[in-house]
């Protein structure tokens, strides 16, 4: 065998990477044991896992076995080096990605994925968060990968130096050596198309079957996947003129008032009553306050003000988001965008320009337009999208430093919600009788959940936890509201308090729907007060529904329904997108689609009770008819507004 000792660095890449991957799925396997073992034939993660490890290790394992076969013997200084360095980076990511995973499943409930890369680019407030919140297991990853570096150099040259060998045995055992390193990557030698992260799906426990993934193929794949974004082929194909159809069945939008054939879904909104001077509009959005968290809604008894607030305007009780992050919150509730398996269009390319929002429908109706946050705006791409369109004045963590006022108090995202809603209040005081419209997003109920001491009675004995940050962020609701009520705009304004979306989103099922459900609020002249809306909804249907209440005739592009005009015969509806899984709910039926597999049906119980059922073939359709359509209207710029010059 000392033949084929050449081999022997690639061997060794190859068995420590599994050891890795291996013990990491045995340790989530056991830290995740009382949820794993509920789905059937669980065991199934470490067979599939062995072959996604492989495919891994294999596809890194060419460029080595390239290197040790045709570089010559008075070349292998060189290639020494270069596959000691190569082989323990890779399997020093591969470790780091691993170490980072038990954290971000308790989080996220899924293995990193873009979100991972996504808070790379955001260092500052990110590594604050990590630190206040998870500095334990910084400690222990930083020593694990501390003794990596040491044994690397240590025993660098033991694993990973080739050795000299006869050019000719090489020759020979290269094609073998290929055959198996290729036969290791396709996993097959029959499928057409190489395995993919949908061929560890077994089960309807998302959790689950990521454990047979491993996180360096999670993140990997995820980059890779940015050039394809806004491909919805994923789900399957269907031609734009019937996705538009099946999508315009479920608006409440007569078919006279769409307005312009090259822009599908363009169409006046006209108000009940028209003003001559329409109400200010404000947005006040809550980051993370699910409705697990508010007491009016069944949750637990967190939220006082907001509770009493409820019998001032129009509640709505059955309400769901349609992502897990922020800047899906922003895009269905500033754009009335659907969701999408891409990114949030707050974060791509070419909707940074011309891309509608309710600012930019608002700023051409004479409307003054911000956007107001306690933290860097230029967080997750904002201040790029809303400057972009429509949004004249932003004001961020910078203008509150720099104003002289004293506030509250200052943490890891930015300024609390106390000192939000002061500056909020303020800024709209200096409007006048100018019309506005304003953005206000929350930070304090946001995980390392900081707040200044000696507002509420906490709930739990820790300070910093999500049920006293959700506590306090309550206490600043209420404390806007009560400033805002002895201010001349306030009889002028329409409000919404509303959740961007839940905290944890995680379950057994393929889409947790509980961890999507969400409170909302609007109040403001001509809303009902001490009413409650009933009816499924989606967070797309509110921005049409905020423009019913403003007085003024608008042309919009957006999808989702006014509310005020659904009748009692017309089923809810709502639409949620968790990672690459997309859920289309009509009722107590939901389709959910997986990428290319079959979509699977379900009968809703209740929340977390999802019971299988037949397909229904016309509902899978309209699922995927909003798929596509989202993916063609922003590929084909058409969620817009006509052109100034045009009109």
């Amino acid at each position: 065998m000392k033949k084929f000792a050449f081999l022997k660095p690639i061997f060794n890449f190859i068995a420590i990477g599994l050891l890795i991957t291996t013990l990491s799925r045995i340790f989530l396997f056991f830290l995740f044991k009382e949820r794993v073992v509920e789905t059937q034939d669980y065991w199934y993660i470490f067979p599939i896992g062995l072959r996604m490890d492989l495919i891994l290790l294999c596809y890194m394992s060419f460029l080595p076995a390239l290197l040790v076969t045709f570089l010559p013997n008075n070349c292998i200084k060189f290639t020494n080096k270069f596959l000691v360095f190569y082989s323990f980076l890779f399997l020093f990511l591969i470790l780091f990605v691993e170490l980072a995973t038990p954290d971000f499943v308790k989080q996220y409930d899924t293995r990193p994925n873009k979100i991972f890369l996504d808070y790379l680019i955001y260092p500052r407030e990110v590594v604050g968060m990590l630190l206040k919140s998870y500095l334990v297991s910084i400690i222990v990853t930083f020593l694990i990968l501390g003794v990596v570096i040491y044994f690397a150099f240590k025993k660098g040259k033991k694993y990973f130096h080739t050795h000299p060998a006869n050019y000719k045995i090489k020759l020979i055992a290269f094609p073998f050596v290929a055959f198996l390193l290729f036969f290791g990557a396709r996993s097959s030698l029959t499928s057409k198309r190489p395995i993919n992260a949908s061929n560890a799906v077994f089960s309807t426990d998302q959790l689950t079957n990521c454990l047979g993934l491993n996180s360096f193929y999670t993140v990997a794949f995820a980059a890779y996947s940015i050039k394809n974004e806004g491909n919805t082929k994923m789900y399957g194909k269907m031609e734009e003129a019937e996705a538009i159809a099946r999508v315009k069945k479920y608006m409440t939008v007569n078919p006279a008032d769409f307005t312009d054939p090259e822009i599908p879904f363009l169409h006046i909104q006209n108000p009940d009553t028209l003003l001559k001077r329409p109400y200010n509009l404000v947005i006040f959005l809550q980051e993370s306050l699910g409705a697990e968290y508010v007491g009016i809604l069944g949750g637990k008894p967190l939220t006082p003000e907001f509770d009493k607030l409820s019998k001032e305007g129009l509640l709505f009780t059955n309400l769901y988001c349609t992502g897990t992050r922020s800047v899906r919150g922003i895009e269905a509730v500033v754009t009335g965008f659907l969701p999408s398996p891409s990114e949030s269009v707050v974060k791509l390319g070419n909707s940074q320009q011309g891309f509608f929002t309710l600012a930019d429908a608002l700023k051409r109706k004479g409307y003054e337009t911000s956007f107001i946050y306690g933290g860097m705006a230029n967080f997750d791409n904002m201040a790029s999208f809303f400057n972009g369109n429509g949004f004249q004045d932003i004001v961020d963590q910078e203008d509150f430093d720099s104003d002289g006022h004293k506030y509250a108090f200052k943490g890891t995202w930015g300024y609390s919600d106390e000192d939000l809603v002061v500056k909020a209040n303020n800024y709209f005081k200096g409007k006048g009788d100018k019309p506005f419209f304003s953005l206000m997003f929350s930070t304090s109920n946001h995980e390392p959940f900081e707040y200044p001491e000696g507002r509420i009675k906490p709930y739990d004995k820790k300070a910093a936890t999500v049920n006293n940050a959700m506590k306090y962020a309550d206490f600043s609701i209420g404390k806007f509201f009560e400033m805002a009520k002895k201010e001349a705009y306030f009889k002028n304004t329409i409000f919404i308090v509303i959740a961007d979306h839940n905290t944890r989103t995680y379950g057994k099922n393929l889409v947790p729907i509980n961890k999507f459900h969400i409170p909302a609020l609007i109040m403001g002249p001509g809303v009902p007060k001490g009413k409650a809306y009933d009816k499924l909804a989606s967070q797309i249907d509110i921005p049409p529904t905020l423009l019913s209440y403003i007085g003024s005739q608008f042309e919009t592009p957006m999808i989702g329904r006014n509310l005020t005009k659904i009748g009692p015969d017309v089923k809810g509806r709502s639409i949620m997108q968790f990672n690459d899984i997309n859920a289309f709910r009509v009722d107590n039926k939901v389709v959910i689609m997986q990428p290319n597999l079959k979509p699977l049906q379900f009968e809703i119980k209740n929340d977390t009770t999802l019971v299988p059922v037949k397909l229904d073939e016309e509902l899978a359709k309209d699922a995927l008819a909003h798929v596509v359509t989202a993916g063609n209207l922003y590929k084909e710029n058409k969620y817009k507004l006509r052109d100034i010059k045009k009109k």
